[in-house]
């Protein structure tokens, strides 16, 4: 028998170890953190579909494809939505793990998660920074905040909310959400009941792109590729729906209720609120503003309280007042899924983890940037080529999900665990490598403008086709590493850690046998000296490096050489965009005149350089004289 190894014991910081400010973002969500009800949970979730990226989405394909395209592509991805983001919610609340564990065993394998984990946080901090550019561009109108000043702000005033986590953002949604309803509402009744032209009006709508604004083709499929972007928000929602109580004979039908209304619910409000922008963008138009400034939620709405009130001010402060607290609902779930994202993301690659706090303040910071940098203005070639990734991994996900498993070739069940998962499964990542690659050639004209057109639900349909085909062919072989090794005393409900010496749920838990003692999933995830000989034979810990490199070679080599190389090279990209952030803010802070037809003001910076002093002349270009 073989002598265990010494466990080389771990103490987290004080706010790793509390779990109030963590949120089991690493782990299995314990039972014993669940303490709230399917109904707080659920609001807790719909929350966050007050963005209003949605509205501005919607307006954007209808000025450019027209009423004829733009609302039938709502109507399928609604449809497409509904469909793949269902399961994704049942097993995410089946199992109470959030997206990025459940990708691990849902096809990627635990190192290939890396991947979703990364498209999911990249995801979250561009709608953090469309949607703080929103809540600016209210500052602006409303209080003539600057703009560089109003992005500082819509970022540091989410960050003492997401920092409590679940515990203060369902709080937050609890009070603000029967304002919230209330004042969506009311515009859109005044608008059916006491103008109901206005609605005809919508429907002739004739997009820039269309010759005739009748269907066309490819201007529907252009659209529904913008649209397929929203795909992924079931990531922010299960982030949500994890922390449901354990499913039971008194609570299945509120329960049932939680998982559909929060889970693929989400896109039936968010369906009707890119209608509500579309309707918006075309009166916007209509009444003689720009289609740039009509896309503007601000814009937006003053003009649908213009039918509210025949008060300007009254108009305008309750356009702000309903884009500040809806920027701030989805805010904070957009920080504190990119705080999840990011946690899971370095901590397999690196073996370290600060805590999620630290990596809530690297989102926003990226997010900064990308408002200062002008994300707004290109929001629909943003989604577009975003799509065609997001689209691929919901196909892979939903293969393995809704067919891979009740054909029997994926497990069951959704392990999550490093103990007993392959670094790599070709099941989602060779699926979804193909898919996308195939797509993007597809999306930059490789294969003629309807391949073009139609790469999102292209690299969807590749993708689960190619999953559905990997997994036949390898049998789901690639699905498990090793059998789950029971723990002692099962009928104890939670078991002490022998790295971190805390206690955790038994789902949580795993048997260990570098060390030969359970120890927890963090501490798992984390240990660098086992190098997974729990998944392989003994003498492959010895051999693995002497195989490449021999062993004169090996003896050169600092032990754990790989794993500070990804620590450094995970510092310099952080304080990259720290750097980054800190120059183009001062650079912003710093311009004095603006060049457009806009505001008649000119302004010296190198063209291209975001103009400071107001929305409407954003991302101009210098006039070529003042050179």
């Amino acid at each position: 028998m073989e002598t265990p190894q010494s466990p080389a014991l771990r103490s987290y910081h004080s706010w790793i170890a509390n779990e109030t400010l963590e949120d089991y973002s690493l782990r299995y969500a314990a039972r014993s953190f669940r303490r709230w009800s399917p109904f707080v949970i659920a609001n807790t979730a719909l929350g966050g579909i007050s963005f209003l990226a949605l509205e501005a989405i919607g307006g954007a394909i209808t000025l450019s494809y027209g009423f004829a395209n733009a609302f039938p592509a709502v109507l399928i991805t609604c449809l497409f939505v509904f469909v793949t983001n269902l399961p994704i919610a049942y097993y995410s609340s089946r199992y109470n793990i959030d997206m990025d564990l459940l990708t691990r065993g849902a096809g990627f394998g635990y190192i290939g998660s890396t991947i979703t984990s990364l498209i999911y946080a990249t995801f979250t901090f561009i709608f953090f920074a469309l949607e703080g550019a929103i809540m600016a561009q209210a500052l602006k109108l409303f209080a003539d905040v600057p703009l560089v000043l109003g992005y500082i702000i819509s970022s540091l005033v989410i960050i003492p909310i997401t920092f409590m986590g679940v515990t203060m953002i369902s709080k937050l949604q609890m009070v603000t959400q029967p304002i919230w309803i209330a004042m969506l509402l009311a515009p859109f009744i005044y608008i059916a009941v006491g103008h109901p032209e206005t609605l005809d009006q919508w429907m002739a709508f004739a997009g820039s792109e269309t010759s005739d604004g009748g269907f066309d083709v490819l201007a529907f499929g252009s659209a529904i590729g913008v649209l397929c972007a929203l795909s992924i928000q079931i990531g922010e929602q299960v982030d949500y729906l994890r922390f449901l109580p354990d499913k039971t004979r008194e609570n299945r039908w509120r329960w049932w209720a939680a998982v559909i209304s929060a889970g693929p619910g989400w896109i039936v409000v968010g369906g009707f609120k890119i209608l509500c922008g579309s309707l918006l963008a075309v009166l916007a138009v209509s009444a003689g503003l720009s289609p740039s400034t009509a896309l503007e939620p601000i814009h937006m709405y003053i003009k649908a309280y213009e039918y509210v009130s025949d008060d300007p001010r009254t108009v305008l402060a309750l356009a702000a007042v309903f884009v500040l607290i809806s920027q701030v609902k989805i805010n904070v779930t957009n920080a504190y899924a990119g705080s999840l994202a990011w946690s899971n993301f370095f901590s397999r690659v690196t073996h370290y983890h600060p805590g999620r706090v630290v990596w809530l303040i690297f989102n926003i910071l990226i997010s900064l940037l990308l408002m200062l940098l002008g994300i707004f203005q290109t929001l629909e070639l943003v989604l577009a080529v975003y799509s065609v990734i997001a689209a691929a991994w919901i196909g892979s996900i939903f293969a393995d999900l809704a067919i891979l498993k009740p054909m029997g070739v994926s497990p069951p069940f959704t392990e999550f665990k490093r103990a007993y998962l392959y670094d790599f499964n070709p099941v989602g990542c060779g699926s979804m490598a193909f898919a996308s690659l195939f797509a993007l050639i597809c999306f930059m004209g490789g294969f003629g403008d309807l391949a073009e057109a139609y790469a999102a639900p292209i690299a969807f349909f590749t993708a689960l086709s190619g999953a559905v085909l990997i997994g036949v062919a390898t049998r789901g072989r690639y699905y498990l590493a090793r059998p789950r090794v029971p723990l002692a005393e099962p009928d104890k409900p939670v078991v002490r850690c022998e790295i971190c010496e805390l206690e955790y749920e038994r789902p949580d838990m795993v048997h260990c046998t570098f060390y030969q003692r359970p120890i927890c999933s963090l501490c798992c995830s984390l240990d660098s000296h086992c190098h997974d000989v729990c998944k392989s034979s003994g003498t492959v810990l010895e051999n693995s490096r002497s195989r490449y490199f021999g062993r004169a070679l090996r003896s050169k080599i600092a032990p754990r050489m790989t794993q500070r190389l990804l620590k450094v090279s995970g510092v310099l990209f952080s304080l990259a965009v720290m750097t980054a952030a800190v120059f183009l803010l001062t650079y912003r802070l710093i311009e004095r005149h603006c060049a457009s037809a806009a505001c008649g003001k000119r302004y010296a910076s190198p063209a291209g350089v975001p103009c400071a002093s107001s929305a409407a002349c954003h991302w101009r270009m210098v006039d070529r004289s003042l050179a």
